[in-house]
């Protein structure tokens, strides 16, 4: 089950994130994080199964006039990572980009870590950055131009 995350939810999304770290994220980021879930939550959303929180992610509006949504804080459960849940949330969060009306890109900006996920799903890569989020840890920057791309691939 994927439903809007909580403020009761935050323990939960951050032990995901602590699960993840150092592997995919900088100990520096969870105070970021921790920030983002208390100001900008409004678009979060949790994955449910047996009552346990194993994912999350959101998107943010705002950019290039509205123009263009920001996928951010993708983060799965190490037991369910390569199980497709990944992107299960990721068509869920198109899908709720869709109903919006008015985007046209998608952005998500990610790490050498993990940028194959994304570029599976059909994002390219604009632009990187060595060491933006914390040493070791470089910024790939990477669109996903929903007016000129069929969606189909990920049932939407």
């Amino acid at each position: 089950m994927i439903r809007a995350f909580n403020k009761i939810d935050t323990a939960a999304v951050v032990a995901l994130l602590q699960l993840n770290t150092p592997t995919f994220f900088h100990p520096s980021e969870e105070e970021e994080y921790i920030r983002y879930l208390d100001e900008d939550s409004r678009h979060y959303f949790v994955v449910e199964r047996s009552n346990q929180i194993i994912a999350c992610g959101g998107i943010n509006y705002g950019f290039d006039e509205g123009k263009t949504a920001r996928i951010s804080w993708d983060i799965v459960h190490p037991d369910w990572q390569r199980s497709g849940l990944g992107k299960e949330l990721m068509v869920y969060r198109l899908k709720e980009i869709s109903r919006r009306g008015g985007v046209s890109s998608v952005v998500v900006r990610t790490t050498q870590l993990v940028y194959a996920f994304y570029e599976k799903l059909g994002f390219a890569l604009q632009k990187t950055e060595r060491d933006f989020w914390a040493k070791g840890f470089d910024l790939y920057e990477m669109r996903l131009e929903l007016s000129e791309r069929n969606l189909e691939p990920l049932q939407i």
